[in-house]
């Protein structure tokens, strides 16, 4: 497959002018700059949720020029920015604005827990009146293009025409590709499956609103929600507590996966796909012991369609939304 190395940071040909990438998630925000020099000048810092609607695009900008600070890259200089961002997104004028679930508390309401209540945060028309150029994607869109162009999403040498990128981290993302097309849809929020029904657990509260659905069960923010209680603070932990053998936590992650599972069959099934990249710092940091698991549950089903289909880790590794928003604003 042939993955960029972690330990080899992709640099812009000799002469290109600077560009900022920009990786928001739910829990942190990731900026850096790319050059001729390499991936530089990362700064991160928590996603910002307290005050106006405005103060997650003031992070950005102000993060950007510290990170060009660090680079040693004059912010005039900047040629473009890309924004590879959770989702989902509004339109407002033609112009991305998010309505992320994990960002904004006026959608599920105060039962969430959000620290607002913002129903919707700037964010490409201030970056827009800053710098030349700007394209923003949602996350697991810009993941897919990076894994197409560098990562595990590629067959000898060219990029895979029906395939999937799917993060499992704060949410659940999803970028996707049939017939060598990237699907976007109206907003820009294709792959949002994350938010499919599932569950009729009525005690598993999404960021959107929805009762039982993925991410509502099994993002790494739902399960910490759900099963701090019983003494698992976090993902983490609980994995932890798994791998280690402790049975009531490798049940809990067996049904996490159960759920995760049923996911990736959907999309497997629907989209008629031959491999899943997956990523995210739920599965990235517990991988070899979650891929035999999603692997297993996809084992026999429906042959004629999950036959040819591969689940693998990210070639892209933890870097994964460095390279995703590099992808959006090089050729």
């Amino acid at each position: 497959m042939n993955p960029v190395s972690s330990c080899e940071p992709l640099r812009l040909p000799a002469g290109s002018p600077p560009v900022a990438c920009v990786d928001i998630g739910g829990t942190k925000l990731a900026i850096c700059v790319a050059d001729e020099h390499g991936l530089r000048g990362q700064v991160v810092e928590p996603t910002a949720k307290h005050g106006p609607n405005s103060a997650l695009a003031a992070q950005l900008l102000r993060m950007i020029a510290q990170s060009a600070a660090l680079a040693n890259v004059p912010q005039s200089q900047i040629a473009a920015v890309g924004v590879s961002s959770c989702g989902p997104f509004v339109l407002k004028n033609g112009l991305v604005e998010l309505a992320a679930p994990n960002i904004c508390g006026g959608l599920a309401g105060p039962e969430r827990g959000l620290p607002n209540d913002w129903t919707s945060a700037l964010l490409e028309a201030p970056l827009r009146a800053a710098f030349p150029r700007v394209r923003v994607e949602n996350d697991g869109t810009s993941a897919l293009e990076a894994e197409r162009r560098w990562g595990a999403l590629r067959r000898n040498g060219q990029p895979l025409a029906h395939c999937a990128y799917v993060t499992w981290s704060t949410g659940i993302g999803m970028g996707l590709c049939v017939d060598g097309h990237i699907l976007r849809g109206k907003n820009g929020n294709a792959g949002h499956a994350g938010h499919l029904f599932v569950s009729d657990n009525h005690e598993a509260l999404c960021g959107c609103g929805n009762l039982g659905d993925v991410e509502a069960l099994i993002a790494g923010n739902a399960i910490t929600r759900r099963f701090s209680q019983v003494g698992y603070a976090d993902a983490a932990g609980l994995l932890t507590a798994a791998k280690a053998g402790d049975a009531k936590a490798l049940s809990i992650v067996d049904e996490l996966c159960r759920v995760m599972g049923r996911t990736l069959y959907n999309l497997i099934v629907t989209l008629d796909l031959e491999r899943i990249s997956l990523g995210g710092s739920v599965f990235w940091h517990h991988r070899e012991f979650l891929l035999p698991r999603l692997q297993a549950f996809m084992a026999g089903k429906l042959p004629a369609l999950t036959l040819g289909c591969e689940l693998v880790s990210a070639g892209l590794g933890d870097r994964v939304g460095d390279y995703a928003a590099l992808a959006l604003v090089t050729a």
